[in-house]
């Protein structure tokens, strides 16, 4: 900081004004203004109301070569309305179609109330036979329907 003093005579008659402006407290108010700005930005910014687009969802086109796995309730999986007695036996099915050029996509079929470990036996059966393209099929919301069919006029 500084500071103006006033001649070493000691009369008043001899002191002179300072006419310039001290800046330094106005630029470390400023900086800490600028520090206080940079905290809160991210804080104001995670508040804003923002309208997000609604998702719909494009129904898929069946294929000859797609292949259909339906999982029951209780954990049974069908493989094109054939039951699979074990997770082998799901493995060596994926493995014998992964091998088809083009390779077939695999559409999961679940029930709503199977529990996860179920679709995650499948999941892994997939991956190790070696099918890379796999959709889980659902049912349509009515809402999301009306609105694929409004864009399609």
């Amino acid at each position: 900081m500084s500071m103006s003093v006033g001649t070493s005579g000691g009369g008043d008659g001899d002191a002179q004004l300072n006419s310039t402006i001290n800046t330094t407290p106005l630029v470390d108010v400023m900086l800490v203004l600028l520090i206080i700005f940079l905290i809160t930005i991210p804080v104001i910014r995670d508040n804003i109301h923002v309208n997000l687009p609604n998702a719909v969802n494009i129904p898929t086109q069946t294929k000859p070569s797609n292949i259909v796995i339906a999982v029951t309730e209780n954990g049974n999986i069908y493989w094109d309305n054939r039951l699979v007695p074990n997770e082998q036996t799901l493995i060596q099915k994926v493995a014998d179609s992964a091998v088809i050029k083009p390779q077939p996509e695999i559409h999961i079929r679940a029930d709503k109330d199977v529990e996860y470990a179920s679709i995650g036996r499948v999941l892994y059966a997939i991956q190790r036979g070696g099918i890379v393209k796999v959709g889980f099929i659902t049912e349509p919301d009515k809402n999301s329907l009306q609105q694929f069919l409004s864009m399609q006029h």
